[in-house]
């Protein structure tokens, strides 16, 4: 009689069992990864990409060994391209251009993530777009029609009367383009003429005069 009610037998059974069962399993793990590891990178692009599409040539460097066994990084260039409408932050696959895969499987694949370079004009939000659009002050008090840049494109927009710096103008389907398109959204920016002339100075004075506007007035002073 053993203590338990189980023998030494038994317990060799049970390691044999055990041993079968998660050997299995290791091996049914290995035979499923049917490729090399895929890797992960940025690519950066200009804003106007996104509008027109286009082709980027990209240089990677990846391990390899050589005929001496040494493990080596090799260059290689890959030409991408950019699909009209990207975003920044979706991805594009490239197929087999991962790691190498082992035992003769084929490589993974390479994943590029979509980053826009920084803009002279545009912010970049979404699919939206923003752009200081700078203003006369006449122009913002008594309204124009004036031309604004778009990645697509000078347009013409008109400025309501009385506008203020910060009033935005939203130019819709002028953003990236998608399915819906994002939105171009004009950020007014009242500039006051430089005070560097006398007749400059001149006129500044006749305003002060004959406006006799006090922008404080709000404030109680």
């Amino acid at each position: 009689f053993t203590p338990g009610g189980a023998s030494a037998s038994d317990a060799t059974d049970y390691s044999d069992f055990f041993s079968a069962l998660f050997g299995n399993f290791s091996r049914h793990s290995a035979s499923t990864r049917a490729h090399g590891e895929d890797h992960h990178a940025k690519i950066f692009i200009a804003v106007e990409d996104a509008f027109h599409g286009g082709s980027h040539t990209i240089t990677l460097r990846s391990p390899q060994v050589n005929a001496q066994g040494q493990v080596v990084l090799r260059e290689r260039s890959l030409n991408v391209q950019i699909p009209k409408g990207i975003r920044e932050g979706q991805h594009i696959r490239l197929v087999r251009q991962g790691a190498p895969g082992a035992n003769g499987m084929p490589p993974g694949d390479l994943y590029l993530e979509i980053c826009f370079h920084p803009h002279p004009l545009y912010q970049v939000q979404g699919c939206d777009l923003s752009l200081s659009l700078p203003l006369a002050p006449w122009e913002a008090a008594l309204g124009a029609t004036v031309k604004a840049p778009t990645p697509t494109g000078i347009v013409e927009v008109k400025i309501p009367p009385g506008s203020q710096s910060g009033r935005k103008l939203r130019l819709k389907g002028r953003g990236i383009p998608g399915e819906p398109a994002g939105d171009l959204y004009l950020v007014l920016d009242v500039v006051l003429p430089k005070a560097d002339t006398e007749q400059a100075q001149q006129i500044y004075h006749t305003m002060a005069r004959e406006l006799a506007f006090n922008p404080r007035q709000a404030l109680g002073v």
